[in-house]
Protein backbone atom coordinates (compact mmCIF):
# COMPACT_ATOMS: atom_id res chain seq x y z
CA UNK A 1 0.00 0.00 0.00
CA UNK A 2 1.02 3.65 -0.27
CA UNK A 3 1.73 5.66 2.85
CA UNK A 4 3.25 9.04 3.67
CA UNK A 5 5.92 8.63 6.33
CA UNK A 6 7.46 11.31 8.52
CA UNK A 7 11.16 10.44 8.46
CA UNK A 8 12.49 13.16 10.81
CA UNK A 9 11.50 16.39 12.50
CA UNK A 10 11.66 19.24 10.00
CA UNK A 11 9.79 20.94 7.17
CA UNK A 12 7.20 19.49 4.79
CA UNK A 13 10.03 17.77 2.92
CA UNK A 14 10.28 15.40 5.90
CA UNK A 15 7.06 13.76 4.64
CA UNK A 16 7.84 11.09 2.04
CA UNK A 17 5.51 8.90 -0.03
CA UNK A 18 6.49 5.21 0.14
CA UNK A 19 5.21 1.78 -0.77
CA UNK A 20 4.98 -0.18 2.49
CA UNK A 21 3.57 -3.49 3.64
CA UNK A 22 -0.07 -3.60 4.65
CA UNK A 23 -0.09 -3.86 8.47
CA UNK A 24 -1.53 -6.99 10.06
CA UNK A 25 -4.21 -6.48 12.74
CA UNK A 26 -3.52 -8.08 16.10
CA UNK A 27 -6.04 -10.15 18.09
CA UNK A 28 -7.97 -7.10 19.32
CA UNK A 29 -7.41 -4.92 16.23
CA UNK A 30 -9.02 -4.25 12.87
CA UNK A 31 -7.65 -3.16 9.50
CA UNK A 32 -9.37 -0.07 8.09
CA UNK A 33 -9.27 0.98 4.44
CA UNK A 34 -8.89 4.75 4.79
CA UNK A 35 -11.57 6.73 2.96
CA UNK A 36 -10.49 10.11 4.32
CA UNK A 37 -8.07 11.50 6.92
CA UNK A 38 -8.29 15.00 8.36
CA UNK A 39 -5.26 17.20 9.01
CA UNK A 40 -4.62 18.96 12.30
CA UNK A 41 -2.21 21.54 13.68
CA UNK A 42 -0.79 18.77 15.86
CA UNK A 43 0.45 17.08 12.67
CA UNK A 44 2.49 20.17 11.86
CA UNK A 45 3.73 20.69 15.42
CA UNK A 46 4.77 17.03 15.65
CA UNK A 47 6.54 17.22 12.29
CA UNK A 48 8.38 20.38 13.37
CA UNK A 49 9.35 18.91 16.76
CA UNK A 50 7.21 21.11 18.98
CA UNK A 51 5.63 17.79 20.01
CA UNK A 52 7.38 14.45 20.07
CA UNK A 53 10.97 15.69 20.30
CA UNK A 54 13.30 14.79 23.20
CA UNK A 55 12.73 17.03 26.21
CA UNK A 56 9.57 18.71 27.43
CA UNK A 57 6.97 18.64 26.03
CA UNK A 58 7.68 15.26 24.46
CA UNK A 59 4.27 14.19 23.18
CA UNK A 60 2.09 11.85 25.17
CA UNK A 61 4.53 9.01 25.74
CA UNK A 62 7.90 10.55 24.92
CA UNK A 63 9.94 11.20 21.77
CA UNK A 64 8.60 9.94 18.44
CA UNK A 65 9.91 6.85 16.72
CA UNK A 66 10.78 7.35 13.04
CA UNK A 67 9.57 6.70 10.48
CA UNK A 68 6.03 7.48 11.59
CA UNK A 69 2.82 7.60 9.56
CA UNK A 70 0.86 10.61 10.79
CA UNK A 71 -2.90 11.16 10.73
CA UNK A 72 -5.31 10.91 13.65
CA UNK A 73 -8.65 11.66 11.95
CA UNK A 74 -9.65 8.47 10.16
CA UNK A 75 -12.89 7.31 8.59
CA UNK A 76 -13.05 4.23 6.42
CA UNK A 77 -14.24 0.65 5.99
CA UNK A 78 -13.13 -2.24 8.17
CA UNK A 79 -11.72 -4.84 5.76
CA UNK A 80 -10.24 -7.37 8.19
CA UNK A 81 -10.15 -8.28 11.87
CA UNK A 82 -7.34 -9.93 13.78
CA UNK A 83 -9.63 -11.67 16.23
CA UNK A 84 -13.16 -12.07 17.55
CA UNK A 85 -13.52 -8.55 19.02
CA UNK A 86 -13.51 -7.00 15.55
CA UNK A 87 -15.30 -9.58 13.43
CA UNK A 88 -18.68 -7.84 13.68
CA UNK A 89 -17.11 -4.63 12.33
CA UNK A 90 -15.92 -6.09 9.00
CA UNK A 91 -17.68 -4.37 6.12
CA UNK A 92 -18.85 -1.40 8.19
CA UNK A 93 -17.97 2.26 7.72
CA UNK A 94 -16.32 3.42 10.94
CA UNK A 95 -15.15 6.62 12.58
CA UNK A 96 -11.96 5.96 14.55
CA UNK A 97 -11.35 7.31 18.03
CA UNK A 98 -7.65 8.24 17.80
CA UNK A 99 -7.00 8.01 21.54
CA UNK A 100 -5.80 5.29 23.86
CA UNK A 101 -6.83 6.33 27.36
CA UNK A 102 -5.33 6.32 30.83
CA UNK A 103 -8.03 3.97 32.13
CA UNK A 104 -11.33 2.29 31.41
CA UNK A 105 -13.68 4.91 32.85
CA UNK A 106 -15.81 7.32 30.81
CA UNK A 107 -13.73 10.32 31.93
CA UNK A 108 -10.28 8.84 31.27
CA UNK A 109 -7.73 11.07 29.53
CA UNK A 110 -5.77 10.39 26.31
CA UNK A 111 -2.22 9.10 26.71
CA UNK A 112 -1.54 7.77 23.20
CA UNK A 113 -2.68 9.22 19.87
CA UNK A 114 -3.05 7.67 16.43
CA UNK A 115 -0.44 9.13 14.10
CA UNK A 116 1.82 10.10 16.98
CA UNK A 117 2.60 7.13 19.23
CA UNK A 118 1.51 4.68 16.49
CA UNK A 119 1.03 4.76 12.74
CA UNK A 120 -2.03 6.64 11.54
CA UNK A 121 -4.15 7.52 8.55
CA UNK A 122 -1.77 9.14 6.03
CA UNK A 123 -2.01 5.79 4.28
CA UNK A 124 -4.34 3.62 2.24
CA UNK A 125 -4.89 1.30 5.22
CA UNK A 126 -4.36 1.51 8.96
CA UNK A 127 -4.61 -0.82 11.95
CA UNK A 128 -6.55 0.42 14.99
CA UNK A 129 -7.93 -1.20 18.15
CA UNK A 130 -11.35 -2.70 17.49
CA UNK A 131 -12.70 -0.80 20.50
CA UNK A 132 -11.79 2.49 18.76
CA UNK A 133 -13.75 1.76 15.56
CA UNK A 134 -17.29 3.17 15.83
CA UNK A 135 -19.80 2.25 13.10
CA UNK A 136 -21.28 5.25 11.29
CA UNK A 137 -22.98 3.51 8.36
CA UNK A 138 -26.18 5.44 9.01
CA UNK A 139 -24.57 8.90 9.23
CA UNK A 140 -25.74 11.36 6.56
CA UNK A 141 -22.26 12.93 6.59
CA UNK A 142 -19.87 12.23 3.74
CA UNK A 143 -16.53 10.58 4.43
CA UNK A 144 -14.61 13.85 4.13
CA UNK A 145 -16.98 15.46 6.64
CA UNK A 146 -16.65 12.61 9.12
CA UNK A 147 -12.86 12.88 8.84
CA UNK A 148 -13.09 16.40 10.25
CA UNK A 149 -14.53 15.23 13.55
CA UNK A 150 -12.17 13.28 15.85
CA UNK A 151 -9.46 15.76 16.85
CA UNK A 152 -11.05 19.13 16.09
CA UNK A 153 -14.59 18.40 17.20
CA UNK A 154 -13.46 16.08 20.00
CA UNK A 155 -11.19 18.85 21.28
CA UNK A 156 -13.95 21.46 20.93
CA UNK A 157 -16.44 19.25 22.76
CA UNK A 158 -13.90 18.64 25.51
CA UNK A 159 -13.28 22.38 25.87
CA UNK A 160 -16.98 23.24 25.98
CA UNK A 161 -17.60 20.52 28.59
CA UNK A 162 -14.60 21.45 30.73
CA UNK A 163 -15.66 25.09 30.54
CA UNK A 164 -19.11 24.13 31.79
CA UNK A 165 -20.85 26.04 28.98
CA UNK A 166 -24.53 26.48 29.76
CA UNK A 167 -27.56 27.65 27.81
CA UNK A 168 -27.65 31.43 27.56
CA UNK A 169 -24.02 32.05 28.52
CA UNK A 170 -21.69 34.18 26.42
CA UNK A 171 -18.82 32.21 24.91
CA UNK A 172 -15.81 33.84 23.24
CA UNK A 173 -14.07 31.64 20.65
CA UNK A 174 -10.59 32.61 19.45
CA UNK A 175 -9.07 31.33 16.21
CA UNK A 176 -12.63 30.72 15.07
CA UNK A 177 -11.89 29.98 11.41
CA UNK A 178 -9.59 27.02 12.10
CA UNK A 179 -10.54 23.39 12.65
CA UNK A 180 -10.97 23.48 16.43
CA UNK A 181 -12.21 27.08 16.52
CA UNK A 182 -14.96 26.55 13.96
CA UNK A 183 -15.94 23.31 15.68
CA UNK A 184 -16.15 25.19 19.00
CA UNK A 185 -18.46 27.78 17.41
CA UNK A 186 -20.80 25.01 16.27
CA UNK A 187 -20.68 23.01 19.51
CA UNK A 188 -21.17 26.04 21.77
CA UNK A 189 -24.06 27.28 19.63
CA UNK A 190 -25.64 23.82 19.83
CA UNK A 191 -25.45 24.09 23.63
CA UNK A 192 -27.51 27.29 23.48
CA UNK A 193 -24.67 29.71 24.13
CA UNK A 194 -24.37 33.17 22.62
CA UNK A 195 -21.15 32.89 20.61
CA UNK A 196 -18.77 35.79 20.01
CA UNK A 197 -16.05 34.65 17.61
CA UNK A 198 -12.67 36.18 16.77
CA UNK A 199 -11.39 35.73 13.23
CA UNK A 200 -9.77 37.68 10.39
CA UNK A 201 -11.75 39.99 8.14
CA UNK A 202 -11.90 37.83 5.02
CA UNK A 203 -13.25 34.85 6.98
CA UNK A 204 -15.83 36.47 9.23
CA UNK A 205 -18.88 35.68 7.09
CA UNK A 206 -18.03 31.97 6.94
CA UNK A 207 -17.65 31.91 10.72
CA UNK A 208 -21.01 33.64 11.12
CA UNK A 209 -22.60 31.03 8.85
CA UNK A 210 -21.24 28.33 11.16
CA UNK A 211 -23.32 29.69 14.05
CA UNK A 212 -21.54 32.66 15.62
CA UNK A 213 -23.83 35.44 16.82
CA UNK A 214 -21.11 38.06 16.42
CA UNK A 215 -17.77 37.85 14.64
CA UNK A 216 -14.97 40.26 15.51
CA UNK A 217 -12.09 41.02 13.17
CA UNK A 218 -8.93 40.48 15.19
CA UNK A 219 -7.02 42.89 12.94
CA UNK A 220 -9.54 45.77 13.03
CA UNK A 221 -8.49 48.10 15.83
CA UNK A 222 -8.73 47.48 19.57
CA UNK A 223 -9.89 43.88 20.02
CA UNK A 224 -10.43 44.22 23.78
CA UNK A 225 -12.81 47.14 23.22
CA UNK A 226 -14.66 45.18 20.53
CA UNK A 227 -15.09 42.20 22.87
CA UNK A 228 -16.25 44.48 25.68
CA UNK A 229 -18.85 46.06 23.37
CA UNK A 230 -20.02 42.63 22.18
CA UNK A 231 -20.23 41.24 25.73
CA UNK A 232 -21.00 44.18 28.06
CA UNK A 233 -21.82 41.77 30.89
CA UNK A 234 -18.50 40.00 30.51
CA UNK A 235 -17.53 36.70 28.91
CA UNK A 236 -18.62 33.57 30.77
CA UNK A 237 -16.34 31.15 28.93
CA UNK A 238 -13.43 31.71 26.54
CA UNK A 239 -12.59 28.78 24.27
CA UNK A 240 -9.03 29.58 23.25
CA UNK A 241 -6.66 27.95 20.77
CA UNK A 242 -4.48 31.06 20.29
CA UNK A 243 -3.09 31.95 23.76
CA UNK A 244 0.02 34.18 23.70
CA UNK A 245 -0.66 37.91 23.99
CA UNK A 246 -4.37 37.34 23.35
CA UNK A 247 -4.76 35.63 26.72
CA UNK A 248 -3.04 38.52 28.46
CA UNK A 249 -5.14 41.02 26.53
CA UNK A 250 -8.57 39.47 27.05
CA UNK A 251 -8.45 37.59 30.37
CA UNK A 252 -9.68 40.68 32.23
CA UNK A 253 -12.90 40.55 30.20
CA UNK A 254 -14.07 37.37 31.90
CA UNK A 255 -17.13 37.86 34.10
CA UNK A 256 -16.75 36.95 37.79
CA UNK A 257 -16.70 33.16 37.97
CA UNK A 258 -15.69 32.98 34.31
CA UNK A 259 -13.68 30.18 32.76
CA UNK A 260 -10.83 30.39 30.25
CA UNK A 261 -10.24 27.04 28.53
CA UNK A 262 -7.09 26.73 26.43
CA UNK A 263 -6.14 23.93 24.04
CA UNK A 264 -3.61 25.56 21.75
CA UNK A 265 -0.89 28.17 21.50
CA UNK A 266 -0.98 29.46 17.93
CA UNK A 267 0.24 32.90 19.07
CA UNK A 268 2.79 31.68 21.62
CA UNK A 269 3.04 29.33 24.58
CA UNK A 270 4.47 31.76 27.13
CA UNK A 271 2.13 34.30 28.73
CA UNK A 272 2.13 36.79 31.60
CA UNK A 273 -0.83 36.64 33.94
CA UNK A 274 -1.68 38.45 37.16
CA UNK A 275 -2.87 35.58 39.36
CA UNK A 276 -4.63 38.01 41.69
CA UNK A 277 -7.34 38.35 39.06
CA UNK A 278 -7.84 34.57 39.18
CA UNK A 279 -8.53 34.31 42.89
CA UNK A 280 -10.14 37.68 43.57
CA UNK A 281 -12.74 37.13 40.84
CA UNK A 282 -13.06 33.35 41.20
CA UNK A 283 -11.86 32.74 37.65
CA UNK A 284 -10.74 29.39 36.30
CA UNK A 285 -7.92 28.77 33.83
CA UNK A 286 -8.39 25.29 32.41
CA UNK A 287 -6.08 23.26 30.20
CA UNK A 288 -7.85 20.88 27.83
CA UNK A 289 -6.46 18.22 25.54
CA UNK A 290 -8.82 16.37 23.23
CA UNK A 291 -11.73 14.36 24.58
CA UNK A 292 -12.74 11.59 26.98
CA UNK A 293 -14.38 8.28 25.96
CA UNK A 294 -17.76 9.68 26.99
CA UNK A 295 -17.25 12.80 24.89
CA UNK A 296 -16.19 10.81 21.84
CA UNK A 297 -19.28 8.62 22.22
CA UNK A 298 -21.36 11.81 22.21
CA UNK A 299 -19.52 12.97 19.10
CA UNK A 300 -20.30 9.68 17.34
CA UNK A 301 -23.99 10.09 18.15
CA UNK A 302 -23.87 13.63 16.72
CA UNK A 303 -22.30 12.21 13.56
CA UNK A 304 -24.91 9.48 13.25
CA UNK A 305 -27.69 12.00 13.65
CA UNK A 306 -26.13 14.58 11.36
CA UNK A 307 -26.37 17.16 14.15
CA UNK A 308 -23.06 18.73 13.11
CA UNK A 309 -22.05 19.63 9.56
CA UNK A 310 -18.28 20.15 9.43
CA UNK A 311 -16.84 22.66 6.98
CA UNK A 312 -14.38 21.10 4.53
CA UNK A 313 -12.10 23.77 3.12
CA UNK A 314 -10.17 21.60 0.67
CA UNK A 315 -9.21 18.00 -0.06
CA UNK A 316 -5.84 16.64 -1.21
CA UNK A 317 -4.70 13.28 -2.59
CA UNK A 318 -2.40 11.25 -0.38
CA UNK A 319 0.67 12.09 -2.49
CA UNK A 320 0.17 15.79 -1.67
CA UNK A 321 0.29 15.40 2.12
CA UNK A 322 3.32 17.71 2.35
CA UNK A 323 1.52 20.34 0.28
CA UNK A 324 -1.54 19.95 2.49
CA UNK A 325 0.49 20.56 5.64
CA UNK A 326 2.14 23.60 4.05
CA UNK A 327 -1.33 24.93 3.21
CA UNK A 328 -2.46 24.26 6.78
CA UNK A 329 0.37 26.44 8.07
CA UNK A 330 -0.79 29.43 6.01
CA UNK A 331 -4.13 29.55 7.89
CA UNK A 332 -5.79 31.05 4.85
CA UNK A 333 -8.64 28.55 4.84
CA UNK A 334 -11.89 28.24 6.81
CA UNK A 335 -12.60 24.78 8.17
CA UNK A 336 -10.67 21.56 7.66
CA UNK A 337 -8.18 20.19 5.16
CA UNK A 338 -8.63 16.49 4.38
CA UNK A 339 -6.52 13.82 2.66
CA UNK A 340 -8.39 11.39 0.41
CA UNK A 341 -6.19 8.33 -0.29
Amino acid sequence: MRAVRLVAHGGPESLELHDVDVPDPGPAEVLVRVAACGLNNTDVWTREGSYGAPGPPAGWLGPLDFPRIQGADVVGEVVAAGGAPGQDLVGHRVLVDPAIYSGAGPDALPVDILGSERDGGYAEQVVVPASCAHPVDDSPLEDVELACLPISYGTALGMVDRGGVRDGETVLVTGASGGVGLAAVQVAAARGARVVAVSSGDKTERVREAGADEVLDRDAGDLATAVRDAAPGGVDVTVDVVAGPLLEQLADLLAPGGRWVVAGALAGHEVRLDVRALYLRNLRLVGSTMHTPAQFAELVEMARGGRLRPVVARTFPLAEAALAQAELETRRHVGKLVLVP
